[in-house]
């Protein structure tokens, strides 16, 4: 591979455990580029990455006859390749949660914090309990730290921590790692705006240097992974896209965005058509499924569903809500917003059930206070719910197939435990089939990529109407098609009358019409929330 070829990949194919996955790729890397990868939701593009970290391999495919033709794949990187993703930040929850020893402690086991995670590519141990190295204590003042904004949380529980904390997070781990090639995925999905900012000027100095070729030996290589083509940074120069498991685009940033506004121009002359379309099948598959809805949100439910009074929540010394008063009403569809760590996640949990401190506020779902009898059954058939939470809890039992995630919905479990109605067949394929799914229900939930799993997991939340629709960062992973049609389904949903929606999103773009009741968290501040009326 000549000098300035950093990765070269010619006439292969991307193979899984599943067979292969990206019929063929011919790409290259040299020096002065700076790459995005991009493309739809399933496409290819979360296959290419894992294949560049090693999680999965290149193979050759058939060599041609001229030796331009013969399949090779060449990096000057080896295996010092990181990603930072959202799969990534799943993945450590997992591990944070199989760690937990609260049981065996009777106590609460608060896991690892920042601080011991990052420590453990900086000479520490990943044993619980072991001793951290000497650069612990310096952390603070390493620039890689501060470029991520983490040192208010570095002795802080992982667990414990928002999306967007988790994700900045690790990429301060792998920025420290070594590592020589660092796949950043979506990175500005679930971050707030200061920290966007921060990130925004991480990129415009690595990305201008990994441009005009300067070594830089203290930060990696880096390659974008993008979902959306939005806040791509100046310093991005080519792009490889990726759609039907093989390679649409690649080329310069300018070539691709010429051909973007001939797709814009394309899909605006129909899209009226198209939208129009998708509604109405929603309503028909709303009407359709009806009995069943109704069966479950039968029992009658007072004007008043969600009750704060007095809030306080935190672990510690640290504290996330302080003295929170709130109401939702009926048919009073809210915006939910703040910084990172603000506790949006955390008032959202403790609807749900899911934060134990529930228990000793005066908290009242429903008319009744948490804790006077009613079981989590009682509450959660009551409730639809797009969680991070849920979605790493729905990748430990992966092997489950697309048609039961959602028949599970009308059941409110984790993977499906009874036999399935022909009814609930029935809708559940009917569901399948306008989230663009169709034919494709014996699929298991784990060969998804993220942004399909988290489609699927909406379509979970929505189709049994519940009485309160819980949305917290609904459009993570989701590529602009994907969020145009999820953003259009809330949107009726919305308008029935039959779910009142609490969104919780970090991007103006995906506010609601419909949510005229906005929830601002300012934490730190006397008080700590404000609550606006749009207008």
């Amino acid at each position: 591979m000549g000098a300035a070829h950093l990765i070269t990949v010619r006439n292969c194919n991307i193979r899984g455990s599943g067979g292969v996955r990206v019929k063929r790729v011919d790409w290259q890397m040299d020096s002065g580029e700076a790459w995005l990868v991009t493309g739809p939701n399933g496409g290819g593009k979360a296959d290419f990455v894992r294949a560049l970290a090693g999680e999965l391999s290149f193979q050759e495919n058939e060599a041609g006859g001229s030796a331009k033709e013969k399949p090779l794949y060449e990096s000057s990187f080896g295996g010092s390749v990181a990603i930072v993703s959202l799969e990534a930040a799943a993945a450590l929850i997992e591990e944070e949660r199989a760690r937990d020893e609260s049981e065996i402690l009777n106590r609460e086991d608060e896991g690892r914090t920042g601080r011991q995670y990052i420590c453990e590519v900086l000479g520490g141990s990943s044993r619980k309990n072991a001793p951290l190295p000497p650069i612990a204590a310096r952390l603070e003042a390493m620039p890689q730290v501060k470029l991520c904004g983490v040192e208010k949380i570095l002795d802080r529980g992982l667990r414990y921590m928002s999306t967007g904390e988790i994700r900045r997070t690790l990429l301060c781990r792998a920025l420290l790692s070594g590592c020589r090639l660092l796949v950043l995925s979506d990175p500005f999905a679930g971050l707030d705006a200061q920290s966007r900012q921060i990130l925004r000027e991480f990129f415009g100095t690595v990305l201008g240097r990994q441009r005009s070729s300067a070594e830089d030996s203290s930060f990696p290589r880096i390659i974008l992974r993008m979902e959306r083509y939005c806040e791509i940074p100046e310093g991005i120069n080519r792009v490889l896209e990726f759609s039907g498991g093989v390679i649409s685009f690649s080329g310069s940033r300018d070539d691709y965005e010429r051909l973007l506004a001939r797709r814009q121009e394309e899909r605006a002359a129909s899209r009226n058509a198209a939208r129009e379309d998708f509604l109405a099948a929603l309503r028909r598959i709303r009407s359709e499924s009806g009995v069943l809805t109704d069966s479950i949100n039968s029992a009658p439910v007072p004007d008043s569903l969600i009750e704060f009074h007095g809030v306080n929540v935190g672990w510690g010394e640290h504290r996330v809500l302080v003295d929170l008063d709130w109401e939702v009403r009926r048919g009073e569809h809210w915006l939910i917003r703040g910084p990172n760590g603000s506790g949006k996640t955390t008032m959202l949990e403790l609807i749900s059930g899911d934060n134990m401190q529930v228990f000793r506020e005066d908290i009242r779902l429903f008319g009744k206070r948490r804790g006077t009898g009613e079981t989590i059954w009682d509450i959660k058939r009551q409730l639809g719910i797009v969680s991070y939470r849920l979605h790493v809890e729905y990748r430990m039992v992966g092997g489950t197939d697309l048609r039961s995630v959602i028949i599970s919905g009308f059941h409110d479990s984790i993977g499906l435990y009874e036999p399935a109605t022909d009814f609930e067949r029935a809708v559940a394929e009917a569901w399948l089939r306008l989230a663009g799914f169709a034919g494709r229900g014996e699929e298991s939930f784990a060969s998804l990529s993220y942004g399909e799993q988290r489609a699927i997991l909406i379509v979970r939340a929505a189709v049994k109407s519940p009485r309160v629709l819980i949305l917290d960062e609904p459009c993570h992973g989701l590529d602009e098609d994907y969020r145009s049609k999820i953003l259009d389904l809330l949107e009726t949903v919305a308008s029935t009358g039959t779910s009142t929606l609490l969104h919780v999103t970090h991007d103006p773009s995906e506010a609601l019409a419909c949510e005229r009741h906005i929830l601002e968290l300012h934490p730190g501040e006397e008080p700590m929330y404000r609550i606006i009326e749009a207008v």
